[in-house]
């Protein structure tokens, strides 16, 4: 009775035969399938690389080529199948395959790159735009060599057509072409790294450089919102990068105090005598008092006029105090760091005596304070040399003026 059944089926519905032949065939498939990832890939997990899982899915995409390979044989024996369902279903199988193979190298590359950025070198040479771009080679070549088998066409066929197109194709890559000119040129000109603090203001970008590829440079600005910047852009247009002041140790403190020039003035004798008692001015003092008896007794020949006698002003010798002031400071250093107090060109809104030193650290948060407290300092005590900040009137001042 089974046999009689079953010769019915076999011989009066062939279409079943063929519905069992696809059943076992997609079940083999999905078995291999199933071992391969979840036993064979399990177990040589310990003997892949335990800190990433790159590796692993490489080594799954990898996988997944032996139950296409089957259904890509195995469709031939299912039997009653029409001849050009069975070439389409094998062509498709194999297009995937081609595919398959392209997403495991892609991932492969992933690891090679990660595996790079261990080493000590990925800080000052990244080469992820490069990976980038070979990465879209593995993945053109697939498409055509997938177009081919699809279309059981030799792939050199296609890639004669590819000339017609190129104008299209370097149309459609331009943006990569450009960026990965400028990945080169970033990279052999160690213009960039991650890491590297950046102003760029055309792209409103001022921050940390966290990430380096073919297309984009991403900026963690301080206010933690990120800018993507395309790669491009950095070689056509400028920016700072602030690594050469984080690698020399030392930040530059470069402000001017503006001061009123109806301030300036000669000091006295008694003037001089309370300024000696600043520790900080008393060698400057003592040498000037001789350079100036010395010059005064040579050139003058007897002449006691006041006004023909070189005497010494407080704007010279708030400057000499800032100059010491600066050099006893325990905060900043001068080993290889230029050191100045100079007046630049007086102007409508005073006398600028500018401020020209380094911190002895690049923290931000130290940075601003040391130089807060410099100028603290300085300003509480411009008094005590006669001068005076200079500032435009404000409300109060009018106020005052229009009272009186």
């Amino acid at each position: 009775m089974i046999d009689d059944v079953t010769r019915f089926f076999t011989e009066q519905l062939p279409w079943v035969q063929t519905l069992m032949g696809l059943a076992l065939l997609a079940l083999a498939a999905l078995a291999a399938n199933w071992v391969l990832k979840k036993v064979i890939l399990r177990l040589a997990a310990p003997f892949l690389d335990t800190r990433t899982k790159t590796a692993d899915k490489a080594a799954a995409r990898l996988a997944t080529v032996v139950p296409l390979a089957m259904i890509s044989r195995g469709i031939d024996f299912v039997p009653n199948l029409p001849a050009e369902l069975a070439t389409i279903i094998s062509n498709i199988a194999s297009a995937c395959i081609v595919l398959s193979i392209a997403m495991a190298a892609s991932k492969g590359l992933d690891y090679v790159e990660e595996l790079y950025r261990r080493t000590p070198e990925a800080a000052t040479r990244p080469i992820k735009g490069y990976f980038q771009v070979v990465k879209i080679g593995v993945y053109c070549a697939a498409a055509i060599l997938a177009i081919a088998v699809l279309i059981e066409q030799s792939p050199l066929l296609l890639l004669s057509g590819l000339g017609a197109m190129a104008a299209v194709v370097m149309l459609v890559f331009k943006d990569t072409i450009l960026s990965l000119v400028a990945s080169i040129q970033l990279t052999s000109n160690d213009m960039l790294r991650v890491g590297d603090w950046i102003e760029m203001p055309s792209m409103n970008a001022d921050g940390d450089v966290v990430d380096i590829a073919l297309h984009t440079v991403k900026v963690q600005n301080f206010d933690k919102t990120i800018t993507t910047i395309p790669t491009h852009r950095l070689i056509a247009d400028s920016f700072r990068n602030w690594r050469g002041m984080s690698e020399s140790g030392g930040r530059r403190i470069k402000r001017a105090l503006p001061l009123d020039q109806n301030s300036v003035r000669f000091l006295a004798d008694e003037e001089v005598q309370g300024l000696s008692k600043f520790r900080l001015l008393e060698g400057y003092l003592a040498k000037k008092d001789e350079e100036l008896r010395a010059w005064n007794a040579r050139e003058l020949a007897g002449d006691t006029n006041p006004v023909n006698a070189r005497r010494i002003t407080n704007i010279g010798t708030f400057r000499a105090y800032v100059i010491a002031y600066l050099r006893a400071h325990p905060r900043l250093t001068d080993k290889g760091f230029t050191l100045l107090v100079r007046q630049q060109a007086p102007t409508a809104q005073g006398l600028p005596l500018e401020i020209y030193c380094f911190t002895g650290t690049t923290d931000w948060n130290d940075y601003e304070s040391i130089q807060a407290d410099i100028f603290d300092h300085l300003i509480a005590i411009l008094p005590e040399f006669g001068l005076r900040l200079y500032q435009q009137p404000s409300g109060m001042d009018l106020r005052g003026l229009k009272a009186g």
